[in-house]
């Protein structure tokens, strides 16, 4: 069971939002959603969640066709970066009215994170803060309990204490229930901990899809004297380059070959660092 892309195609008049793209998520894990700003992110959510359509390709969910499916799209549940509720209404009455719509949502649950969040529930939603707004929307995102969950940019205007509770919250919630979840966001580093797996976007075009460990341990950095280091990297696949001086630090996809490399050394890269270099990579630079 999951929700899938196949050869799906959007665009925006003369742009490619997204270019023939085939992808799946499913399995009770969290995916990181990662590229750039204007890689395709958000338009892959809202093809998913049918708020546009493709232009060509098809989206199932559990195998079920989603576009105007209102069953399938039951089981999807969007955090977005806006609130959508009347002015009017109150955090409490908002609750209230997602428990109305969503039948899993549980509203015990979702008052006791408003309590560790200290999110005031009798306040108006217009009248949040921008982090209070984001808390109040991963709140219902946490608490809907949808089989696949989305979270664009969840902890916008967050301070550092307030995202530490929510990847806590999150991980507390992916160990209790099957719940997939699609985690697009900048703050990759901090989200790595979370991340299962790993579907990296650049230009509507998917680049890597494939196990957040298997990804972490694709490339690697190489630094030393400028002339050591261009002997290392010849017949080697370099994402990229920099230099600082007489030295220089490469990023290599692979596995690192330490015969011969006096005066070199070599360090491991984390996800957020092989994002890095793959991006640098098709932006050409060097």
């Amino acid at each position: 069971m999951a929700i899938e892309l196949r050869g799906v195609t959007k665009r925006y008049g003369a742009t490619t939002a997204l270019d023939n793209v085939s992808v799946k998520f499913g399995g009770g894990i969290v995916y990181g959603l990662l590229g750039a700003n204007g890689a395709g992110k958000t338009t892959m959510m809202n093809l998913i969640t049918n708020r546009i359509w493709a232009d060509e390709g098809e989206i199932t969910i559990d195998g079920e066709s989603a576009p105007g499916n209102d069953r399938a799209l039951g089981k999807v549940y969007m955090m977005a970066e806006a609130n959508l509720f009347p002015d009017s209404m109150k955090v409490d009455g908002a609750l209230k009215l997602t428990r109305s719509f969503y039948p899993t949502f549980d509203m015990d649950y979702a008052m006791s994170v408003a309590e560790k969040f200290a999110l005031p529930t009798k306040k108006k939603v217009k009248a949040l803060s921008t982090g209070y707004a984001s808390i109040f929307r991963l709140t219902l995102a946490l608490a809907v309990n949808c089989p696949y969950v989305i979270f664009d940019e969840p902890v916008l205007g967050l301070d550092a204490q307030h995202r530490d509770l929510f990847y806590r919250l999150l991980m507390e919630k992916c160990a209790e229930c099957e719940q997939t979840v699609i985690l697009s966001t900048h703050l990759i580093q901090e989200a790595a901990k979370l991340i299962n797996h790993a579907v990296i976007i650049k230009n509507g075009k998917i680049l890597r899809d494939s196990d957040a460990d298997e990804l972490s341990g694709a490339a690697y950095q190489v630094s030393g004297p400028a002339a050591a280091v261009d002997g290392y990297l010849r017949g080697r696949h370099v994402l990229s380059v920099n230099s600082l001086g007489g030295l220089k630090t490469a990023c290599v996809e692979g596995v690192p070959d330490e015969r011969g490399s006096e005066g070199l050394e070599f360090s491991n890269m984390d996800l957020q660092d092989y994002f890095i270099g793959l991006m640098n990579e098709q932006e050409g630079v060097k």
